[in-house]
C-alpha cells in the first residue's frame, strides 16, 4: 500500500505540473495545466466554478493521497500513525469528493469540441490525470480495517476503581 501511495503522489505532481491539453492554430500554440484552467476560470461569475475545480481536482485528491500515505507509512513501520482516527475519518469523508474522473471527462469533452476548430493534442498531464483517476479509485477502495490492530489499547482503568 505504501508503494501505491508513493506512485499516486508522483502521478499527482505530474498531473498538476505538466500540460493537460495543447491547442494550436496555424503557428500559434497554447498549452494548459489544471492550475492554469483554474486561474482562467477564477474571474468574475466563474469564480465558484474555479473554487470547485481546485477543490475537486486538486485539494481532495491531494488530501486522499497524503492521508493514505501517512497512515500506511506508519503501518509499514509497524506503528499507528499520529492522528490515525482523524485521518481515517477524513479519508472516508473525502471518498465521494475526489472528482478526478469528472475532470478527466471535462478535459476530453473540451478536446473533442475544440478539435473541430483547432489542432488539439493531449499533454503528459492528461495521461497522468488518467493514471491518477485509476489510482484514486484504488486508494479509495483499500480496506484499512486491518490497520486498526496497530492502535494502542489503553488499560481499562474502570475495573480497578470498582475493586
Amino acid at each position: 500500500m505504501l508503494a501505491l501511495a508513493l506512485t499516486a503522489a508522483v502521478v499527482f505532481v505530474v498531473a498538476n505540473v505538466c500540460p493537460v491539453i495543447g491547442v494550436s492554430f496555424h503557428a500559434v500554440q497554447n498549452v494548459a495545466t489544471v492550475w492554469q484552467a483554474a486561474i482562467a476560470l477564477g474571474h468574475g461569475a466563474m469564480l465558484p466554478l474555479a473554487v470547485c475545480l481546485v477543490f475537486l481536482l486538486i485539494v481532495a485528491p491531494l488530501l486522499q493521497i497524503v492521508l493514505f500515505g501517512w497512515v500506511v507509512m506508519f503501518a509499514h513501520m509497524g506503528r499507528c500513525a499520529p492522528g490515525f482516527i482523524g485521518a481515517i475519518r477524513l479519508l472516508k469523508g473525502l471518498r465521494p469528493w475526489s472528482m478526478v474522473e469528472v475532470g478527466m471527462l471535462g478535459f476530453l469533452v473540451a478536446a473533442i469540441k475544440l478539435s473541430g476548430f483547432l489542432q488539439v493534442a493531449t499533454g503528459p498531464g492528461c495521461w497522468a490525470m488518467a493514471g491518477l483517476m485509476l489510482l484514486i479509485v484504488i486508494i479509495g477502495s483499500q480496506d484499512l480495517q486491518p490497520l486498526w490492530r496497530l492502535m494502542p489499547i489503553a488499560p481499562d482503568t474502570g475495573a480497578a476503581d470498582h475493586e
